[in-house]
This record gives structure tokens, C-alpha cells and sequence, in this order.
């Protein structure tokens, strides 16, 4: 997507929105991405969720730790 100008950028971000809320994953989860390939554990997971476990966020990595 073509976010150079504010129209472009606003429509990327309308774009990952929709799919975000659609499907109930979050593109590009850094913490995610990490766990899943083995490069952190559990626990760091938990400790990523403490720093956002007041938002939605938070709840996302809530997800993760429970799955």
C-alpha cells in the first residue's frame, strides 16, 4: 500500500483495522511473531502483557498466553 500521502496513509490504516477485526488477529504482533518462532518463552510473553495488560492489547497477549 502506497501510504505517501495522508489519504494513502489513512486507508492503510482503515485497511488493518478491518482485517484486525475481522479475523481477531493483529498484523504484525512483534510479541506474537517471537513466541510462536521459539524466540521468547512464556514468560517473556507474560511480561510483555503486564506492560499492556490494561488495553486491548493487553488482552491480545492475554490470548496468547491462554492459548
Amino acid at each position: 500500500m502506497d501510504t505517501g500521502t495522508y489519504d494513502g496513509l489513512a486507508n492503510a490504516s482503515e485497511f488493518v483495522r478491518t482485517i484486525q477485526k475481522r479475523t481477531g488477529l493483529y498484523i504484525a504482533c512483534i510479541e506474537e511473531i517471537a513466541f510462536n518462532n521459539g524466540w521468547i518463552t512464556r514468560d517473556d510473553l507474560y511480561e510483555q502483557w503486564k506492560l499492556y495488560e490494561k488495553t486491548e492489547y493487553g488482552q491480545y497477549l492475554l490470548k496468547l498466553l491462554k492459548d
